[in-house]
């Protein structure tokens, strides 16, 4: 992430919910990575084209092809992807220092001692750290995150969510990502690729950014104040014209969730790399085939309408 480190001082939709920023338990057993009425489960496949795709996607790379950034195996030695750790038992409060702790959340965190981290323990990039809490339905998330000893753990920057909420952070404040929204959520999961079936957005970074970010995004780490380059938050979308339907099936389960809920510009980092889990069912020849598509084949969608209220992650009512 260039996320807080770049700038310190830098399905359908359904309304139902009492409260747009909450909602009872989920159903004993299950913890959802979002809410069904979540920006994240919102369908972009409807909404109009925004009026400066053609400056944002150029700005990306117009020719740059898609990159999946997730898969099995090794690559220069390190796994890759973000690995996901998951708890469905009580884990003890976490002691987390924070070298951003005024964007940052203090405390809240569970993070099991042999959390995985991304790249591995001995990597220098990113070092993400997802805890999905499915006991007490809570993503705990740290960005450049170092285990120290016993519960201790320092990070760059980190942020506590709860699933079973709609409620953004506050404006201004980053998180384990750039624009200050939740990674779980935006992640490509392989159980969802093997079902056939991804309905969310996914997370992708950008090389520059506007020193921006638009609803739902909290947080911005732009490189220059640019109209021409993306804010942190721009919903995107593979064009319907698209031919998906040689792609091998894992493949073919991300570029169909591209084209119904797109991408959420989410970080800094390489054009058109979008996220996943780190996972060994992943097959990487299936999801090679992802990399035939270029920059060009996408376009910015103009997500205004899905706002209900701007501190509020659910959509509304369509």
């Amino acid at each position: 992430m260039i996320a807080a480190a770049a700038t310190m001082a830098t399905a359908c939709l359904v309304s139902g919910y009492a409260d747009a920023d909450s909602a009872a338990a989920p159903a004993a057993g299950t913890c959802p990575t979002s809410l069904p009425d979540s920006f994240w489960r919102a369908p972009v496949d409807g909404l109009p084209v925004h009026p400066k795709s053609a400056q944002y996607v150029s700005s990306i790379g117009a020719s740059e092809p898609l990159h999946p950034d997730f898969g099995s195996g090794l690559v220069d030695g390190l796994p890759f992807g973000i690995p996901i750790t998951v708890t469905d038992a009580a884990v003890p409060e976490s002691k987390v220092t924070l070298d951003y702790a005024q964007e940052s959340d203090a405390s809240g965190y569970r993070i099991p001692q042999d959390a995985r981290v991304e790249n591995g323990p001995a990597s220098d990039g990113d070092r993400h750290v997802i805890v999905w809490d499915r006991d007490l339905c809570t993503s705990y998330e740290l960005w450049n995150a170092q285990h120290e000893s016993g519960n201790a753990w320092h990070a760059g920057s980190g942020a506590v969510f709860d699933l079973r909420s709609n409620a953004l952070r506050p404006d201004g404040r980053t998180s384990a990502d750039a624009a200050g929204l939740a990674v779980l959520p935006g992640l490509v999961r392989h159980d969802e690729a093997a079902a056939g079936h991804i309905d969310h957005a996914i997370r992708m970074t950008v090389p520059r950014s506007d020193q921006s970010h638009v609803w739902p995004a909290r947080h911005q780490a732009g490189s220059a104040a640019d109209p021409s380059l993306p804010p942190m938050g721009l919903r995107l979308r593979l064009k319907s014209t698209v031919d998906t339907s040689k792609l091998a099936p894992q493949a073919k389960a991300v570029a169909d969730a591209l084209k119904k809920y797109g991408v959420i510009v989410a970080d800094n980092g390489s054009a058109w790399y979008i996220s996943g889990e780190e996972n060994p069912g992943w097959n990487n020849s299936q999801l090679d085939g992802l990399k035939k598509i270029k920059g060009s084949d996408f376009e910015a969608v103009d997500a205004s309408s899905l706002q209900r209220s701007p501190d509020s992650g659910a959509v509304a009512p369509r």
